[in-house]
């Protein structure tokens, strides 16, 4: 499959995400990287952007809380390209009533190669990456060429199924009883 680049600046459009029994490990990461974090664009659901906004003393664009959406409105940004980092602080001990928006979330950041971090050690070591001081190109597979295979492979098996549906009422015509 083909692959296109997807440019991101010097400054990153990082979304920030934690649920409930996280969010403290989230802060302290947020006050750890303060200065780094400073050079670029935040975004993040409900709760965890008002805390954020109180704790850095600046804008962070804020989405709907998780439950209420919020995962899901970041994962059509991803998709947009308009955020270029996952830092989703999970619990996985915690069974939650929106998981197939989170694990949706999470596919969502691998089909469109997003730097993801679940947890302080993993976000540590993306956050102090050289390649956060720069340009970068994410290399992400030519879907609009999946697209329109899909079109086509679809198109053709309507054709089929068409094909079968009219051909046994031909033949019931010819049978005996027809003629």
């Amino acid at each position: 499959m083909k692959v296109r680049k997807i440019p991101m600046s010097q400054e990153k459009r990082i979304a920030l995400v934690a649920h409930d029994n996280k969010k403290q490990d989230l802060l302290e990461w947020v006050r750890f990287n303060r200065d780094l974090l400073a050079r670029h664009v935040l975004y993040a659901t409900g709760t965890t952007g008002e805390i954020l906004e109180m704790e850095l003393g600046r804008e962070v664009r804020k989405f709907q809380s998780g439950p209420l959406g919020g995962d899901q409105q970041i994962g059509a940004k991803i998709v947009d390209g308009e955020i270029d980092f996952l830092v989703f602080f999970w619990d996985p001990l915690e069974p939650l009533p929106h998981d197939p928006d989170i694990k949706a979330l999470l596919r969502l950041a691998v089909v469109w190669n997003i730097p993801v971090a679940c947890n302080r050690a993993s976000a540590d070591f993306m956050i102090s990456s050289p390649l956060m001081e720069g340009e970068y190109d994410r290399l992400v597979p030519d879907y609009e060429t999946y697209q329109k295979r899909r079109v086509r492979l679809l198109l053709s098996e309507e054709e089929e199924t068409v094909e079968k549906v009219e051909q046994p009422a031909d033949n019931a015509l010819s049978g005996p009883a027809g003629g």
